[in-house]
């Protein structure tokens, strides 16, 4: 598939364009490349373990020119999903995320919702999910990923602790982040473009690549954050394009757009 009928391209954050405080090496220079072209660019993430706004200021930190409108987080989209069914969410989250959810009731819960949350991922907090869950309350999972890199290499995601509750408790999670064909409609929703026209770029090929071809996207997965040998051949169909980093995607991206020119 070719990238060239694009009008709008969403970007992976952990692990494309920044492993957490450090740059990819080149990518806040392809970003500029990239926004100087006629291309939407928008920026989705299933970071979960800080609020948008402190995720917006690390990226300003780091040296991309980012506005919190640019960003469509699966925090987003887990509160939209939470206030629309009138939820008291128990919320597993890292405190640095909890801002997201300041405006919805906990008391008296009637759902779990689960994010990356290390420090609440105990016996003792995640034994009242477990009865919560089997008192008839919903399962959120905010994104069942398998894991993620860090500076001192890869770490659980929240996916192992989701699965856990599903299996002692029978209960099906209602997942709202990547790969979910929601998710990535919604991130383009009033960008003015239509599935097709679309470009994903991320370093996971099961949650950015293939959600996001399964959504009539095309998908370029990175060879960096958590990508590991072999990993383009675990999809079907495979990745529309593989590329050593962020800035080769660009590079693929606005080769296609000049082609077609």
């Amino acid at each position: 598939m070719t990238t060239s009928g694009a009008k709008c391209v969403l970007i992976d954050l952990s692990g494309t364009l920044h492993i957490e405080d450090e740059e990819v090496p080149g990518s806040v220079d392809a970003l500029e490349r990239l926004r100087a072209s006629d291309l939407k660019v928008r920026f989705v993430t299933n970071t979960t373990k800080e609020s948008k706004r402190v995720l917006v200021q690390r990226l300003n930190q780091i040296g991309f020119n980012v506005a919190p409108a640019d960003v469509f987080t699966s925090l987003t989209a887990a509160h939209d999903v939470v206030r629309e069914k009138k939820l008291r969410p128990m919320l597993l989250l890292d405190d640095r995320a909890m801002e997201d959810f300041d405006d919805i009731a906990t008391e008296d819960p009637n759902a779990v919702v689960v994010g990356l949350a290390p420090d609440k991922f105990n016996y003792r907090v995640l034994n009242s999910a477990f009865r919560l869950l089997l008192n008839g309350c919903l399962l959120i999972a905010i994104h069942k990923g398998r894991y993620y890199r860090r500076k001192d290499g890869l770490a659980l995601g929240p996916g192992p602790f989701v699965s856990g509750l599903e299996y002692s408790t029978g209960a099906k999670a209602e997942v709202v982040g990547k790969p979910e064909t929601r998710f990535f409609l919604s991130a383009i929703r009033d960008m003015g473009c239509e599935p097709g026209q679309c470009v994903m770029i991320g370093d996971d090929v099961r949650d950015d690549v293939g959600g996001s071809q399964t959504a009539g996207m095309t998908g370029i997965l990175v060879k960096t954050g958590k990508y590991q040998d072999g990993d383009e051949t675990k999809i079907t169909p495979p990745p529309s394009h593989v590329a050593p980093d962020f800035s080769h995607a660009v590079d693929i991206i606005l080769g296609s757009q000049q082609q077609c020119s």
